[in-house]
């Protein structure tokens, strides 16, 4: 068996599972947010009303209101606070970070976990080697709070190999966005996919991260990475540490449906044009586009590794007086490293404008709100019309280097040398 079918298996006490077979399975841990979190809350005061027998595999995070400009957002949060402690479940107040990246680094995610939360990049953490799934609000009040249940229909897995090596200036953004759109979106319905290959293997944690992100737009159940070494010494440095005897796939290709293989030695920087994810391009062929925006920060930018992308395209170099460049790193940590390391500093004095640790503009709710006809370039994960203010805005994604080079030129523009 392969690791989601060995996890679900575990999970339900059965020795085997097989695709397409319903099981209900034992849940590790539930993620919400402030959003999802005051809506999972109100259902299960409503209609259910039991006791919750695990509520230390609950979690809360404060990333989508986490500065309330108005009375009823402060609301929402004053009700989550109080529905949280009078239910003793984890809550991570304002200014943690995104909701993934500060379950991750509060250590609540472990390899062989099943997570589940209403956020449909839940699936991210299957970097880690959980299986993790989106689940409605309803499911999370009527049968993962009060029973540590879900169900499952086994998904049949797809192997996504990546191989070669990449060329000068391209990133793994730039490879997890052309990937997006090679696949085609949707085209992975309620499949689990696994990334691998010797370009994933020889990556950081952090830059794994960004292929189980994609799997809510390639239209799967789940993703992830076969936890190994990497794994083990990330997960090392969480707290609670490494788990013991966690599930491991038997890695046997066969195993799979279908396998998908992709040379990254193509891949050149990319941008992801409105009005989604999978209409990406070659950076060069949207060049031109003013923006009025530019942003690290989401589910899949505000790592350490992007800040630190962008100080060496804006060191000595200052932001376009007509963009504003928005900094909001992914955790408390994050912002710790970014302090140490003096990149606070460097981005800054560019122009930059720091934010909380959170989920930022994502939707439009505390900052980066866009007026019609207005751009913006980012590193968050979602460019839907709408998502950032007006419906005649624009979102468009790519790397790190490709919106600090945007934010300096006042337009999408390429870093220098990248691509070559």
């Amino acid at each position: 068996m392969n690791l989601v079918e060995k996890i679900l298996a575990k999970a339900s006490g059965r020795r085997s599972v097989q695709p397409g077979e319903i099981v209900i399975a034992e849940v590790d841990r539930l993620l919400m947010h402030d959003l999802s979190g005051y809506l999972t809350a109100g259902v299960y005061d409503e209609k259910v009303d039991l006791p919750i027998p695990h509520p230390e595999r609950a979690v809360m995070v404060f990333d989508h209101h986490f500065s309330p400009p108005t009375e009823r957002q402060a609301g929402v949060l004053k009700f989550n606070r109080e529905w949280a402690r009078r239910k003793n479940i984890n809550l991570l107040d304002c200014g943690s970070g995104n909701l993934h990246h500060a379950a991750v680094r509060g250590g609540f995610v472990k390899p062989g976990m099943i997570v589940v939360g209403s956020d449909s990049h839940t699936p991210v953490h299957g970097a880690l080697g959980a299986l993790a799934v989106a689940l409605g609000n309803d499911s999370h009040a009527g049968t993962v709070l009060p029973y540590s249940k879900a169900w499952f229909r086994v998904p049949e897995t797809v192997r996504i190999e990546l191989h070669g090596a990449t060329r000068p200036g391209t990133s793994t953004r730039d490879v997890a966005l052309w990937l997006t759109a090679r696949i085609g979106e949707g085209a992975m319905n309620y499949k689990a996919l696994e990334f691998t290959g010797p370009y994933v293997k020889q990556l950081s944690f952090w830059d794994r991260w960004l292929f189980p992100l994609l799997c809510v737009d390639l239209g799967a159940k789940c993703s992830y990475v076969e936890p190994d070494e990497v794994t083990e010494a990330f997960v090392r440095t969480l707290p609670g540490g490494l788990p013991d005897g966690f599930p491991r796939g038997d890695g046997d290709p066969r195993e799979a449906a279908d396998v998908l293989r992709y040379d990254v030695g193509e891949v050149v920087p990319q941008v992801a044009c409105p009005p989604t994810v999978g209409n990406t391009r070659a950076v060069a062929e949207a060049a031109g586009r003013t923006v009025q925006y530019a942003e690290l920060g989401g589910h899949g930018g505000g790592r350490i590794e992007d800040l630190r992308a962008a100080a060496d395209v804006l060191r000595g170099r200052r932001v376009h007086p007509h963009t504003r460049l928005n900094i909001v790193p992914s955790s408390r940590e994050v912002f710790a490293d970014a302090v140490r390391e003096g990149l606070v500093l460097t981005l800054h004095e560019a122009g930059a404008t720091w934010f909380p640790p959170s989920t930022g503009s994502n939707q439009a709710i505390n900052m980066g709100a866009m007026a019609a006809g207005e751009a913006m370039i980012s590193t968050h994960a979602r460019n839907f019309p709408g998502r950032n203010g007006s419906t005649e805005a624009e979102m468009y994604l790519a790397s790190a280097q490709t919106v600090a080079a945007s934010a300096v030129a006042g337009e999408i523009t390429q870093a220098n040398g990248a691509g070559s």
